[in-house]
Formats: C-alpha cells, structure tokens, sequence
C-alpha cells in the first residue's frame, strides 16, 4: 500500500486520496481559439515518463485539499511534496 504525505494533515493511506493527474498543465489564454487538435492534445495528452513526474492529488477523505507530489511512475516512491501555488521542488518532474 502506498503512504502519501499530505501536507495538511501528515502521512495517510492512498485510499484516502484521489489522483489528478500530471500536475502544473496550463489553461489555454482562450480555449475558443484553439483548433480541435490543440484542444484534444490539451485534455487528453500528457506526459507517462518511466520516472518522475509531478501529479495532483486530492485528500478527498482528509482534509479535502488539493496538492502536488513528485512521484517515480517506475517505483512509486514518493520523492517530494507541496502544497498549490508553491514552487515546484528543483527535482524530478518534467513540466
């Protein structure tokens, strides 16, 4: 069982959480704008690197919040946790 250290409420299961994705993908300026393709590659298209990638999680039976950990898709270790709106660790990640 994977242990997720929300930083709210301290270390807790992976049942008590729901997973959001690849973290820090940026709206589009004006979604109107965009061709069909760009607005398919922007929902459905991201990154699946053998390695680190930052992701979203939500607490959703804890505290409720939302927040980004840096996680090796290869092992699953955890290698860092921040709240929203904080500056991404210097490690791992790709966007």
């Amino acid at each position: 069982m994977l242990l997720i250290e929300c930083p709210y409420c301290g270390p807790r299961n992976e049942t008590e959480y729901h997973y959001g994705g690849e973290a820090h993908v940026a709206y589009p300026e004006d979604p109107s704008a965009l061709s069909d393709k760009e607005w398919a590659e922007y929902l459905f298209y991201r990154n699946n690197p053998k390695g680190l990638l930052k992701e979203r999680w939500a607490h959703s039976t804890g505290c409720r919040r939302w927040f980004n950990v840096v996680r090796d898709t290869a092992t699953y270790e955890i290698q860092a946790v921040y709240r929203m709106g904080e500056t991404a660790p210097q490690n791992g990640g790709v966007r």
